[in-house]
């Protein structure tokens, strides 16, 4: 693994509500192998589509960070990711 590459050492979830939705979510953390880059899987939708976290998928930036790949979106991501940067 690169200097600059880091995971988690062990799977976490968080449960709460959606900060601009209101609707309940759950969002688990998983390690990740070397290169693999930040991704969303919405295991509530049909397939568990995942979502690369990269420039070429941001669609909207006014309230909050939005990430598009095919017909699945995540929203309001900046903070999660934020934090990432910061291990």
């Amino acid at each position: 693994m690169s200097d600059k590459q880091r995971t988690l050492a062990k799977e976490v979830s968080l449960n709460g509500k959606g900060l601009h939705s209101g609707i309940d979510v759950k969002v688990t953390f998983k390690p990740a192998p070397a290169n693999h880059g930040y991704k969303f899987r919405r295991t509530d939708l049909p397939g568990s589509p995942v979502i690369d976290a990269i420039a070429d998928n941001v669609t909207e930036t006014s309230r909050g960070t939005t990430l598009v790949q095919g017909e699945a979106s995540v929203a309001t991501i900046e903070h999660v990711l934020a934090a990432f940067a910061g291990m």
